[in-house]
């Protein structure tokens, strides 16, 4: 009854967005810009009260919202919000499977910090999910465009799974050492977070980047402003969690983030302008 409720609630709100159109979009766009600037201060001064420790899930559950707008925006209502509850639903399942049976990402579990949950799983990981997806999708569509169907296929997947990966490096360390919204029971190399949640994260994000492919394959992209608010959105979440790592002394993987996103940003911004 949970997962239904939710499915009911997820259809909700993306039919609320399209019925009302651009107007609560772009308050929602807005109102994220506001909570993130707030955030980054909050977080910076260490002076977020403890009684407002859900926002980081409220934040996440806001860029996931804009996120499926993305995908609404560009290839239409039906096509759009099909797939975004199919990202959201199915990764909160594959991570319940994870939590339960300790299968797929590796032995850990959720704490109660990290705002509702579904089946041991908090609320705001589909739409964490989501954000990643919308970001991934957006970078490697502009990236590969020029390149033959095959070539492109191959290519959009392991990018996306890459850049899937990549926003993980900064997510996983912050939430395990610095908010604690997970903990690892079995470790590894890279800040005792193992090598199977990172590779867990690359298939999942490469079996969601295949189903975009076959989903939108014949339909361009429609919407130029938010192709450019999904990419603010995904790339502010990862300055917030690399700024976290920063300030919680995890200068290795506030480095590496950082490297790889000065990476694919430049090469993004190139690509667009070239086309």
């Amino acid at each position: 009854m949970t997962i239904i409720r939710s499915v009911i609630f997820y259809i909700t709100i993306f039919i609320y967005l399209q019925v009302e159109g651009d107007y609560v979009s772009v308050w929602l766009f807005r109102f994220y810009l506001i909570w993130f600037g707030c955030g980054f201060v909050l977080l910076s001064f260490d002076i977020l009260p403890p009684a407002l420790q859900w926002a980081n899930a409220v934040f996440l559950t806001l860029a996931g919202l804009l996120g499926g707008i993305y995908f609404l925006k560009q290839y239409g209502p039906k096509k759009g919000i099909t797939y975004s509850l199919f990202v959201i639903i199915m990764s909160i399942s594959i991570e319940h499977i994870g939590v339960q049976y300790q299968w797929w990402f590796g032995h850990y579990h959720y704490t109660q910090d990290f705002g509702p949950m579904i089946g041991g799983v908090p609320f705001a990981i589909g739409f964490a999910w989501l954000m990643v997806m919308a970001g991934a999708h957006e970078i490697s569509r502009t990236l590969l465009h020029r390149l033959s169907n095959l070539v492109y296929l191959l290519l959009f997947i392991i990018v996306g799974g890459l850049l899937a990966v990549s926003i993980d490096l900064i997510l996983d360390p912050v939430a395990f050492h610095v908010k604690n919204y997970w903990v690892w029971t079995k470790g590894s190399f890279y800040y005792d977070i193992p090598f199977t949640n990172f590779s867990g994260w690359f298939i999942l994000a490469a079996f969601f980047q295949l189903l975009a492919h076959i989903w939108f394959y014949k339909d361009p992209p429609k919407d130029m402003i938010w192709r450019t608010r999904v990419i603010v959105v995904y790339s502010s979440t990862q300055i917030l969690f690399i700024w976290l790592a920063f300030l919680g002394g995890l200068y290795g993987a506030a480095l590496l983030v950082t490297s790889l996103m000065l990476l694919w940003g430049l090469v993004y911004i190139k690509m667009r302008h070239d086309s």
